[in-house]
């Protein structure tokens, strides 16, 4: 009995993720790593924008300015970023380029600063911006972009040929 168990257990195999749950995870883990390290940028002053600029016009309380402050932030720019990843999903997802996903994330950069700006007191005025911050909230979008819109469209490429390959006919040497 106990070497049919370990026979069975050897035979199973994990079931691989949807689509979808792999499009939140990674709309997730994204905008928590850009949004750490754009933390990390703001603390050694490569740029003015704190990532806790999300709780500014919601949250009441001192508490949003300290460290729980940039915690929830960022675990909440997780949870927005799957709505992005899904966004991408929907309308992106067939370019297998990395130059379609880094204009993605310039026209994220472009909806923030020009659009959704006047919402959050904590990002200048595009004008008014620094140098340093402008160069690195770029990047950092341009990143951000990247790794969401090439993640997502590398797995979609990569369903495709696996199914691909599963339909063909085997090769006949004839």
């Amino acid at each position: 009995m106990a070497e049919n168990k370990g026979k069975y257990e050897q035979e199973q195999h994990e079931k691989p993720l949807s689509f979808m749950a792999m499009v939140i995870i990674t709309g997730f883990v994204g905008g928590m790593l850009w949004s750490g390290l754009a933390f990390i940028a703001w603390y050694f002053n490569f740029t003015e924008i704190h990532p806790r600029v999300i709780l500014e016009p919601w949250a009441i309380g001192a508490w949003k300015k300290q460290w729980l402050g940039t915690v929830i932030s960022i675990i909440l720019l997780g949870v927005i970023s799957i709505g992005v990843a899904i966004m991408y999903y929907i309308a992106l997802r067939r370019f297998k380029s990395i130059f379609i996903s880094m204009g993605f994330g310039l026209a994220l950069l472009a909806l923030v600063l020009f659009v959704l700006n006047p919402i959050f007191p904590g990002i200048p005025p595009f004008r008014k911006m620094e140098l340093n911050t402008l160069i690195t909230t770029a990047c950092f979008y341009v990143l951000y972009g990247t790794f969401i819109g090439y993640s997502i469209s590398y797995e979609e490429h990569e369903m495709k040929r696996i199914k691909k390959a599963n339909h063909e006919p085997p090769f006949s040497p004839d």
